[in-house]
C-alpha cells in the first residue's frame, strides 16, 4: 500500500504544521468548520447505531468514516493542529512564531466550533420535526452524555477534572496517530486502514475528544439535557483541549520528532578483531 518509512512522512508532518500556520484566515476558517461538522455527523451516526443495535461497538467501528472523510478532504481538526503545527517551530521553519501557531489554533477551534454547532442544531431540529415532539431515543441518549460526562465528573471535584484531562491526553495520543496514518502511504486505502484503527480505539474507549464534544454537549442542552453551557465548558470543554493538547504532542508529535528527525548520535561499536590485527 505504498508505505512510507518514518523519516519520510514525519518529515511530512513538519511540513503540514508549516503550511497550516501560514494559511489564510478564510481557508483555516473554511477548512476547520467543515471538520467539525462531518466529526460531528460522525458522532450523530455511530450513536444511532449504538442506540438501534444496542451494541456500541459496532457505533465505534463505524464513527472513523466521518474522520477519514475530512482527512481525505484536507480539512483540519484543533486535535491535528495541536500535533502538527508546534514541530514546524521546533524545526524553526521560517515565520513560524508561537503567536502565529496560536493564531491558528484560535481560528481552527472557532471553525470547529462552528461547524459542530451547526450540526447540533440541525440534527436537534430533524429529531424534534422543527422542535415540536420529543427527541426520541437517540436525542435522549446524547443529552444523557452530555450530562452523565459534566455533572458526572463534577462529583469528583478535581479528581474528576483531572479524568476528564487524562482521557483527553489517551483520546489525542490515538486521534493523533490517525492524523499520522494519513501521511503514511500514498494510496487511499492505505490512507483509510492507519487512520481507522486508532480512532475505532478512542471512540470505544469513551475517550475525551474536544471536537466532538463540541457537538455532542451543546446538542445535549439544546434537547434538554440537565446541565448548564458552564458546567459543559468547566467540566468537559477546557480540562479536554488541555488534555488533547498535551497528549498529542507529547505522546505523538514529539516522540515521531525526536527519533525520526532529531535522531541521536548512533553508537559506534569498536572492532575486536581490528584491534587485534593492528596491534
Amino acid at each position: 500500500m505504498s508505505y512510507l518509512v518514518p523519516a519520510e512522512f514525519v518529515t511530512k508532518m513538519v511540513d503540514a504544521g508549516e503550511s497550516k500556520v501560514h494559511m489564510s484566515t478564510r481557508d483555516t476558517l473554511i477548512r476547520a468548520y467543515m471538520a467539525g461538522a462531518i466529526l460531528a455527523l460522525a458522532a450523530v451516526f455511530a450513536i444511532t447505531i449504538a442506540v438501534q443495535t444496542g451494541v456500541f461497538l459496532i457505533g465505534a467501528i463505524l464513527f472513523p468514516v466521518g474522520f477519514c472523510m475530512l482527512y481525505l478532504m484536507g480539512f483540519d481538526l484543533l486535535t491535528g493542529v495541536f500535533v502538527l503545527t508546534p514541530l514546524a517551530l521546533l524545526d524553526k521553519r521560517p515565520g513560524v512564531t508561537p503567536k502565529a501557531i496560536l493564531r491558528n489554533w484560535g481560528l481552527v477551534f472557532v471553525g470547529n466550533f462552528a461547524g459542530a454547532l451547526t450540526v447540533a442544531f440541525m440534527m436537534a431540529f430533524v429529531f424534534t420535526y422543527g422542535f415540536n415532539i420529543e427527541p426520541g431515543a437517540v436525542g435522549e441518549k446524547i443529552a444523557g452524555v452530555g450530562e452523565a460526562r459534566t455533572l458526572g465528573y463534577a462529583e469528583y471535584g478535581g479528581a474528576g477534572w483531572f479524568t476528564i484531562f487524562i482521557r483527553g491526553m489517551l483520546c489525542n495520543w490515538m486521534v493523533s496517530m490517525g492524523v499520522v496514518g494519513a501521511m503514511i502511504s500514498t494510496s487511499v486505502s492505505g490512507k483509510v486502514i492507519a487512520m481507522w484503527m486508532p480512532i475505532m480505539l478512542f471512540f470505544f474507549m469513551g475517550f475525551e475528544h474536544s471536537v466532538v464534544n463540541m457537538f455532542l454537549f451543546p446538542s445535549g442542552i439544546i434537547m434538554g439535557g440537565n446541565f448548564s453551557v458552564m458546567d459543559y465548558l468547566v467540566w468537559n470543554e477546557i480540562p479536554t483541549v488541555l488534555g488533547n493538547l498535551v497528549g498529542g504532542l507529547a505522546f505523538t508529535g514529539l516522540t515521531l520528532y525526536t527519533t525520526h528527525v532529531r535522531t541521536a548520535a548512533k553508537r559506534k561499536v569498536a572492532s575486536s578483531s581490528a584491534q587485534s590485527v593492528s596491534a
